[in-house]
């Protein structure tokens, strides 16, 4: 063999340094690391399919995180039991996960108990600091951060428009439900919008789905002319139920989202939930990047959907005022 110079032997090593690039820096027969995978729970009280994961998966997909290739998600549905929901989340909190993303503030609370140490990632929630998760919307200075669908602010934005839709002297009936961590505090908000508009309330307490037929039989024994829903899993996972009541007691119910007013409510008002949900993907990169939640501001939204359905209206025998009509982002004719 003969020997090489030292011009040949320079560019040799040049040659085999390409070849180390080319092939992502490894010598020949090496094997490639395979990418991290994420893993990350999903708590919620609802059963499966949940209306808004297409929003959830696509927000994760937004920052590079796709199901089955670096990401990994434990579901954990309650199936409308909320009593459940603890012992889910500690299954999360054992596995482990590196996040733990929860859908309502009963999941966000059974989350909060389980652990003061991974991550959690709320969505949508209606009073993150009322309810004792973060310290402050701008500083959460705790390990859960994520946004708020501004639920309890707005109640009694919800009972002005109502009264505008059915004006008089009647009651308004109130749908809570009282399984609900957050109804406190959003029923305390619409007493309070109440008596600056000096409309009376009734308050109709339901805890599950065979409460709903009797709390319409209630509204209407009470003389109330309209019903103002609060914000509750129960009413999505109920909504057929609850539009055919209304229609049948011939009683205008005000919703608190625009899918509801899709499906056949009267009137809803609110945040636009498909971004809230996408914005989770925004969290969960951060904090897999290593920011903590203590760090990251609660996001509020900014979009909100005042949704008209005049099929509805003509079911119920009620005529749209043009004011409140002028006011709608959009109208189901």
């Amino acid at each position: 063999m003969g020997h090489w110079s030292r011009r040949q032997f320079v560019q040799g090593v040049g040659v085999a340094g390409l070849g180390l690039v080319a092939g992502c820096g490894r010598w020949p027969g090496q094997v490639a690391t395979p990418p991290r995978v994420w893993r990350i729970g999903l708590l919620t009280p609802v059963s499966a399919p949940w209306a808004y994961i297409a929003d959830f998966l696509g927000g994760l997909q937004d920052f590079g995180y796709v199901e089955g290739q670096n990401l990994a998600i434990e579901y954990r549905y309650a199936d409308n039991q909320r009593e459940r929901l603890g012992a889910l989340a500690a299954e999360l909190v054992g596995l482990p996960v590196d996040v733990i993303v929860t859908h309502t503030t009963a999941a966000t609370e059974a989350a909060h108990r389980a652990t003061a140490a991974l991550p959690i990632v709320f969505m949508a929630i209606s009073d993150p600091v009322g309810q004792g998760f973060v310290a402050s919307l701008a500083r959460p200075g705790t390990n859960a951060t994520g946004t708020s669908d501004f639920g309890v602010a707005l109640s009694g934005k919800r009972l002005e428009f109502l009264r505008g839709l059915v004006s008089g002297t009647a009651p308004v009936a109130v749908l809570r439900d009282v399984g609900n961590p957050s109804s406190d505090l959003e029923w305390a908000a619409t007493e309070d919008a109440a008596r600056g508009l000096g409309v009376e309330l009734h308050p109709v307490e339901v805890r599950r789905a065979n409460d709903l037929p009797g709390a319409f039989d209630t509204a209407r024994g009470s003389q109330c002319d309209a019903l103002l829903v609060l914000t509750s899993p129960l009413v999505n996972q109920n909504l057929p139920l609850i539009v055919s009541q209304a229609v049948t007691n011939r009683l205008p119910v005000m919703y608190f989202q625009r899918a509801q007013a899709v499906g056949g409510g009267l009137i809803a008002y609110g945040p636009r939930y498909s971004d809230l949900y996408r914005r989770t993907g925004y969290y969960v990169d951060r904090i897999i990047r290593g920011a903590t939640p203590a760090d990251l501001p609660v996001e509020q939204p900014t979009t909100f959907d005042f949704v008209i359905n005049l099929k509805t209206a003509q079911a119920l025998g009620l005529t749209i005022p043009q004011h409140v009509l002028l006011q709608a982002t959009e109208v189901i004719q």
